[in-house]
């Protein structure tokens, strides 16, 4: 394992007074070490003191192929000592144009166009604007509304952000970006309508989109912007035939759908994409995250040729782009990540292996506090209520103190590094590297058994 690396308590200060961490009540760490993570082997992470804890969130839904791999660490050096940066503003890299063509090749149907950022909320930002333009192009002046669902998260910038359908997030940053309307999410566990019939469900939900879209008029929508499976709320997988319906309402009023894989991509499901996994083919695909398994940081927005056609023609010019989209390194990071894919497996070990994560974790459902679990592939989310029988969640109070009071620290101080969150109603999400087997599925379920036990008590 190698020596602790020693954090001093004047550097966990340091990070107090200096380092301004990213979603975190800051006054928490005023009279608290700041955790510190140093290094991580597998699926597994170690602080300074040199505490082992399971990674049960791969960073943040992003380490698909596990801590320590040295060939994406030399991959990164290589290409550094090559090319450290040029843009792919008006000219092109053999690295970015290669990443192109591979994602192109995984992407399905005529997505051949790839659109590089440097992550996921400036992948959604680029697909609004892009959906907007396409329909200028395209003699749609009208269309510029985009329609997407209730409690999901889409990132941070200005036009994600509007997309978001979490209203807490979004309030200290309003106004927002207008045009951005929500229609209902696909918790079956709390379906306000077939609750009983998944099939029946996913039509209802589905055809919300196209009430909301005939609500606003259908020459002012653009888009349509949904996860395969959605993250807030706690993962929320679509019900039989939703996406089949919401494609065929699209299509039928002129309007682009985008699949949002910025956590779905990349073997999260088990495939190279989500929508591969549930059987649609979209517009456009907004990916990050695990395309260089975070070793460096990069995103993608993949485009059919159909609505990239416009903007090849005459002086049309899509007037959008990020310094380090499309970035050497991190190009020839992803392609070190996606060669790791297929040599050893990746995808189809999560297919062989998604059975039995769902299983292990479905034991939990033998604890009071434990109301549904859900989810796909490697990602998923357990929620956690008050009364099983009714379903009765938690107040804020509760919340407060058992959610973040308590639970938090305490599943990390046990071992176990995940998100207890309550965006929607209370969860925990569980999205362990894609390299994980029944092994690190028990550990996680034991860590789990033990700490929401001692939370039940504390309601």
């Amino acid at each position: 394992m190698g020596n602790p690396i020693t954090v001093s308590k004047t550097q966990s200060q340091t990070a107090y007074d200096h380092l301004w961490m990213h979603f975190t009540r800051m006054s928490s760490y005023e009279h608290a070490p700041v955790p510190t993570i140093v290094r991580g082997e597998g699926t597994s992470i170690f602080d300074e003191r040199g505490k082992r804890y399971i990674d049960g969130l791969a960073g943040l839904f992003v380490v698909q192929a596990g801590h320590g791999r040295t060939e994406l660490a030399e991959a990164a050096a290589d290409q550094a000592q090559e090319l450290g940066f040029f843009p792919i503003w008006s000219y092109a890299h053999p690295r970015a144009v290669e990443l192109a063509e591979r994602l192109a090749h995984h992407a399905p149907g005529d997505l051949n166009k790839v659109f590089f950022t440097t992550g996921g909320g400036e992948a959604v930002e680029t697909a609004w604007k892009l959906a907007k333009q396409y329909h200028k192009l395209t003699g749609n002046h009208t269309k510029y509304k985009v329609i997407s669902r209730a409690v999901a998260y889409h990132g941070t910038p200005q036009g994600a952000l509007s997309l978001t359908g979490l209203p807490a997030l979004k309030a200290p940053f309003e106004p927002l970006v207008p045009g951005a309307h929500k229609v209902v999410n696909t918790n079956l566990y709390r379906a306000p309508e077939h609750g009983d019939d998944p099939k029946a469900f996913g039509r209802w939900a589905a055809d919300q989109i196209e009430q909301q879209i005939l609500f606003e008029g259908p020459e002012t929508v653009a888009a349509v912007v949904l996860e395969p499976v959605q993250n807030a709320g706690g993962c929320f997988p679509p019900p039989p035939g939703y996406f089949q319906r919401v494609r065929e309402i699209c299509d039928r009023h002129d309007v682009l759908l985008v699949s949002d894989e910025v956590i779905c991509a990349f073997g999260r499901l088990g495939t190279m994409f989500g929508c591969d996994k549930f059987g649609y083919v979209p517009d456009i695909i907004t990916c990050a995250k695990g395309l260089s398994s975070g070793y460096s940081p990069i995103g993608a927005t993949l485009v059919s040729d159909r609505v990239a056609e416009p903007f090849y023609q005459g002086g049309n010019t899509f007037l959008h782009g990020y310094t380090f989209g499309g970035h050497p390194v991190s190009s020839a990071v992803a392609l070190a990540n996606l060669d790791l894919f297929t040599r050893e497996g990746l995808l189809q070990h999560v297919l062989d292996h998604e059975d039995a994560f769902r299983a292990t974790l479905e034991r939990l459902l033998d604890l009071p506090i434990v109301g549904d679990v859900r989810g796909n592939g490697f990602f998923y989310g357990i929620e956690l209520v008050k009364d099983k029988d009714t379903k009765e969640t938690f107040s804020a109070e509760e919340c407060e103190r058992v959610l973040y009071g308590f639970l938090s620290k305490a599943l990390f101080e046990a071992g176990l590094y995940c998100r207890a969150d309550d965006r929607g109603d209370p969860v925990v999400q569980l999205a362990p590297p894609l390299i994980a087997d029944q092994t690190t599925f028990d550990e996680i379920e034991q860590i789990l058994r033990g700490v929401l036990s001692e939370a039940w008590t504390k309601l």
